[in-house]
């Protein structure tokens, strides 16, 4: 495998133009809510075909691998008493702690501030209010009291993706969402975005799987602003990614390196787990007691050397996205655009609520 300082080396050799990843769609396309089963595009040796979901059920292998994200999605999104849509990062105080049953005054967030000034003062639910004390991307307020998760839960709601909200035209959580945006396996609080690619599927799914022989194993990525911050630098060399919290139980990842020596394929579930995976084995986190953990801010661009994953499980993803990028290197440039073009045509589902895509490394 190669160090770190090779991989770098390898990516700043294959610059990427940000509008090198732009795609026009219909707005109609954008799917507002799930849709069980799931349609399934393949892309495989630059061919695509559509698979019912019992049929791509079957295209796992005994002795497989599939790797699943089990971070929960936190009620971080909070309606201010006058309006303001707020999404609550993290503490800068402690930013290894979210989830965690701990009380902050000062937070990380990230809402429309362009006609506030620094020490205005906004009302919040249950009687805060919040002080704006920095001004960029993210800003940092400050609360008239601490608050923790209760405080959240409480009055939040989970952070769904602003396009899909603009595409219903409305601007709170429907009912039902709380499970409908939440995956069925998510155990660890911490994620500021669901891993998407995990909402289709289900129990019986996953049974169907162990039956063939395939072992599902988990690791955890909290999603924050490195997942979902859109690019807006000229080009991808120029993206600031931010840190996400990765924690990986090292049995797993002997259980992964296993398998590939053995031949079996190793299925990633969401660009979530592609970006933990490629980072450990690039050696980005430390054994602690059980478990390698630490964050990451890996961006995988066209000319990334993947070592662990030969199958990719994902959304469609939105025009100048890292994660777009990171399929991109996975499946070739213009593979993904002329894929996602003959998708369009054929209208399937888009973004965080739409249909399934199953790339195979070019």
């Amino acid at each position: 495998m190669p160090d770190c300082q090779t991989a770098w080396s390898l990516l700043s050799n294959s610059d990427v133009k940000t509008s090198e990843l732009n795609f026009d769609y219909p707005q109609e396309l954008i799917a507002t809510h799930p849709q069980h089963p799931s349609r399934v595009l393949l892309n495989s040796n630059g061919q695509n075909s559509e698979l019912k979901w019992n049929d791509f059920l079957t295209q796992f292998k005994s002795g497989d691998i599939l790797v699943i994200n089990d971070t929960k999605v936190l009620k971080r999104r909070v309606f201010s008493d006058d309006g303001h849509e707020i999404l609550f990062l993290d503490s800068p105080t402690d930013q290894s702690q979210m989830g965690k049953d701990r009380k902050y005054e000062t937070w990380s967030v990230l809402f429309p501030s362009k006609k506030l000034k620094l020490g205005d003062k906004i009302p919040m639910p249950l009687g805060l209010t919040a002080e704006l004390i920095q001004k960029g991307i993210p800003q940092t307020i400050k609360l008239s009291e601490p608050v923790d998760e209760e405080y959240f839960n409480k009055v939040g709601e989970l952070p769904l993706p602003p396009y899909i909200q603009k595409a219903r035209n409305e601007r709170h959580n429907r009912e039902g969402e709380n499970t409908a945006y939440q995956t069925i396996w998510a155990e660890k609080p911490g994620s500021l975005a669901a891993p998407t690619a995990s909402l289709h599927f289900s129990p019986q799914d996953l049974e169907f799987l162990k039956s063939k022989g395939v072992e599902i194993i988990t690791l955890t990525l909290h999603v924050g602003l490195g997942t979902f911050l859109p690019v807006t630098a000229d080009s991808l060399e120029d993206h600031v990614m931010h840190e996400e919290w990765v924690e990986i139980p090292s049995h797993h990842w002997k259980k992964i390196k296993d398998a590939k020596a053995n031949g079996h394929s190793i299925w990633a579930l969401g660009t979530t787990v592609v970006r933990s995976l490629e980072s450990q084995a690039l050696g980005r986190f430390e054994l602690r007691r059980y478990s390698y953990s630490g964050t990451t801010d890996l961006m995988i661009r066209p000319g990334f050397e993947f070592q662990i994953v030969d199958r990719l499980l994902t959304n469609f993803h939105q025009p100048q996205s890292t994660l777009i990028a990171l399929v991109m290197a996975f499946a070739g440039k213009d593979n993904v655009l002329e894929t996602y073009q003959w998708a369009i045509e054929k209208k399937f589902r888009l973004f965080s609520y739409g249909d399934l895509t199953y790339w195979e490394r070019s």
